[in-house]
């Protein structure tokens, strides 16, 4: 049997194209930058987009009522291929948090040189406990870190770096690795430091962190090569820009008036609070959920089915951010626009990482694959189990195949006939 052409390892991933109808923002959004950086920078915004969002909660289809906007993005692309086209839009939508920094930073100096010109019999001034300072630089220490977050009192810090690497600064003292703080991250739990020293920082805090990385694909690689398998890169958004030689390259310029054409979006994001439930955006979480088992049951594609469930988490609470900016209106671009997100957030993690991770998890010599791949379409409709077989061995995969047998059977995805002993595909396959 030969090879499905879509297993080749030299075969180019068609990402998902963007929908024509856009939610009015990310229309907004993305409309100054050049059409090769759109999706890239459709995805990049939200880390910005949820740091301005504050005492705000989501259901999850999973029973859980107490998500938060927590939002990791990662552009991966190769070198001058655009990835500083997400610096505006990012700018522009913090612009406001910026302003409010500058004045706390001021603040914070003002308190330390009243502090350093004290004398030692005197007695020192209290530093004040409202300097919420929400945008980080991307150079800080894992001390900085945990007294910006103490400080926000439950508003989302933000960084950008420029350099993926640069999260590696944060390395925990007890693990030695960033990723537990990704982790504990995307479900705002608790972490911090406890020390003895009178100077120290010693607090414990739920992360509240959103930030934007990018890398070279080579960096990214590396970065995540001892994290495939522990949940880090699954809470991560992985975006990329595809840009052909000699397309176009343009930038259009950005003024006054996108940025009072901005403005309603993030006034609504920053004044919304409380418990938000959305009934269209909880049954589209629903349905993209039952879509990517759908996809994984097929294939039986045990990594596609790991990323899928946080990525749908992701594509959902992109779907409440928009909601919000839109006044907690619905719009039915909001659905089309989220479920592409969700694939091709999926369609950038199974090119980038999906062999490494099947590699890590089952210490075989797996080929190359480029996402999840539909065993069933490359079946006859009526099959053996040894073509089931000589499939799977053909694409790298194991030979056992009779969990994911049952599991056809239990969807009804196919029948078995023991008088003949052929596997019949139904339409429920289709």
């Amino acid at each position: 049997m030969n090879k499905p052409s879509g297993l080749n390892a030299e075969s180019t991933v068609n990402f998902p194209l963007m929908p024509a109808n856009l939610p009015s923002l990310i229309a907004l959004l993305t409309k100054n930058v050049p059409e090769s950086c759109r999706p890239a920078v459709a995805n990049a915004v939200f880390p910005a987009l949820g740091t301005l969002v504050s005492d705000v909660r989501f259901d999850l289809i999973d029973g859980s009522t107490d998500k938060e906007p927590t939002f990791m993005c990662v552009l991966m692309a190769k070198q001058s291929s655009g990835k500083s086209a997400v610096n505006a839009p990012i700018k522009f939508i913090l612009e406001r948090v910026e302003q409010r920094d500058k004045v706390n930073r001021l603040r914070e100096k003002a308190w330390l040189a009243a502090v350093n010109s004290c004398s030692s019999r005197q007695e020192k001034p209290e530093r004040p406990d409202d300097l919420v300072i929400q945008i980080l630089c991307d150079d800080m220490t894992n001390a900085a870190f945990v007294r910006r977050l103490a400080d926000a009192k439950g508003r989302y810090i933000y960084t950008k770096m420029d350099e993926l690497e640069l999260l590696n600064n944060l390395r925990t003292s007890g693990t030695k690795d960033v990723g537990k703080i990704i982790r504990l991250g995307f479900d705002n739990a608790e972490y911090g430091q406890e020390r003895v020293s009178l100077r120290a920082v010693t607090d414990r805090v739920p992360v509240r962190w959103n930030w934007n990385a990018s890398a070279t694909i080579q960096k990214g690689l590396e970065f995540f090569r001892s994290r495939l398998v522990d949940g880090t890169l699954s809470r991560v958004n992985i975006c990329t820009i595809v840009r052909e030689r000699g397309a176009e390259f343009h930038y259009q310029p950005y003024d006054q008036s996108f940025a009072d054409s901005l403005k309603p979006y993030l006034d609504n994001l920053e004044n919304t609070h409380g418990h938000i439930h959305c009934d269209e955006a909880f049954r589209m979480a629903q349905r993209l959920h039952a879509k990517c088992m759908e996809i994984s049951y097929k294939c039986d594609d045990m990594v596609y089915e790991e990323l899928a469930s946080r990525a749908v988490t992701i594509a959902y609470m992109k779907a409440m951010v928009l909601y919000i900016a839109n006044g907690c209106k619905w719009d039915d671009a909001i659905d089309q626009f989220c479920e592409w997100s969700l694939d091709y957030d999926m369609a950038c993690k199974c090119h980038f990482f999906g062999r490494q991770i099947a590699l890590a998890q089952s210490k075989e010599n797996f080929t190359s694959r480029r996402g999840p791949v539909n065993l069933l379409a490359y079946l006859p409709v009526n099959f053996t189990k040894q073509d089931l077989v000589n499939l799977r061995l053909n694409v790298g995969m194991s030979e056992d195949c009779s969990s994911i047998l049952r599991v056809w059977a239990c969807r009804k995805y196919i029948t078995y006939s023991e008088s003949t002993g052929l596997y019949t595909q139904t339409r429920a396959c289709a």
